[in-house]
């Protein structure tokens, strides 16, 4: 059984930063690309980023490039995502996702950027 538990949220300040995490489990971790996604308050489902098994290719949506950087632990079956300059638009539910596009989620951590 595939599972996803996502910590790390909070409430911070815009300017702010927070390090997501994602444990995973269920499943080969090492052969598998991993994203995230988000949805913000009354808003659909937002791909966020992606990450290739080895580590080395990275993708982002152009909402968070250059402040967002997904990363990840295959030793460790870990998926990090560390969020930077944050704004108050990147208020949302954050989702660990197995797959390019976050097929299969896990419960999701909340991140509030308010002042």
């Amino acid at each position: 059984e595939v599972q996803l538990v996502e910590s790390g949220g909070g409430l911070v300040q815009p300017g702010g930063s927070l390090r997501l995490s994602c444990a995973a489990s269920g499943f080969t971790f090492s052969t598998t690309v991993m994203s995230w996604v988000r949805q913000a308050p009354g808003k659909g489902l937002e791909w966020v980023s992606a990450i290739t098994p080895d580590g080395r290719s990275t993708y982002y949506a152009d909402s968070v490039k250059g402040r967002f950087t997904i990363s990840r632990d295959n030793a460790k079956n870990m998926l990090y995502l560390q969020l930077n300059s944050l704004k108050t638009e990147d208020t949302a539910m954050y989702y660990c996702g197995k797959g390019p596009y976050g097929s299969e989620k896990g419960q999701g951590t909340q991140v509030s950027v308010s002042s």
